[in-house]
Order: structure tokens, then sequence, then C-alpha cells
């Protein structure tokens, strides 16, 4: 049985959510929509991105055998989106599993993200 719930947004833990905010504008392109101290929402589309504050917030390690969720991204130049990202905060971890296919980066807050080739 499907519910044929529609996905609106993907919600991310943070600690400053206004910051990890502001950096994924930057990756998306996208929007504040809504915004307060402890929740911003970015995106008009049929699918945003929230950050929410959480106290005490410390992002996941990488490589870690627990299972976390990532966001895929698509980038036209996948060198040049690398290297902007970089210089906003993102890091890239040593570990590099997509053999040349994606590249990982981590958010300012260390939230794993894939890019991709378009």
């Amino acid at each position: 049985m499907a519910v044929h719930a529609e996905l609106t947004a993907i919600t991310i833990d943070s600690a400053d959510p206004r910051a990890l905010a502001e950096f994924y504008r930057k990756v998306t392109g996208w929007d504040v929509a809504q915004a307060d101290d402890d929740f911003v929402y970015l995106g008009q589309g049929p699918i945003g991105l929230a950050f929410q504050r959480v106290a005490g917030y410390r992002g996941p390690g990488w490589p870690d055998s627990a299972k976390h969720a990532h966001l895929d991204f698509k980038a036209s130049d996948l060198e040049v989106a690398v290297k902007e990202l970089l210089s906003a905060g993102a890091t890239k971890p040593e570990f590099q599993p997509g053999e040349d296919q994606w590249t990982v980066l981590a958010d300012p807050e260390g939230h794993l993200f894939c890019l991709t080739s378009a």
C-alpha cells in the first residue's frame, strides 16, 4: 500500500541554520523563502531545503560505518563547482569512493554531499 504523500522538503539539523542555509543558497541558487532564528527554508519549487537549529549539533564522520543521508547535486562543470564550493567553506574528504564519477564534499558543518557532472 502506498500513501502517495508528496515530498516537500529535506530538513537538515544544524548548529547555525542561517549560515548553513547561506552555504546551500550558493550551491543551489535558491532564495530564502522563510527564516527565523532557529529555522531557514530555501526554495520556491516542489522540493526545498530546510535547516533547523539543534543544540550541540555535531556533523557526521566520513567514512563512517553508520548510515547517513546525503544530498547529490549535478553541476555543468564539476571541476569549477568543486573549486567554488571549497572557497565557499566546503571541505573535500580524503576518502573519495566515486572513482572520478562524483566528488564527495562536506558542507561547513560536516554534512556530506556529492557533486557529479550534469
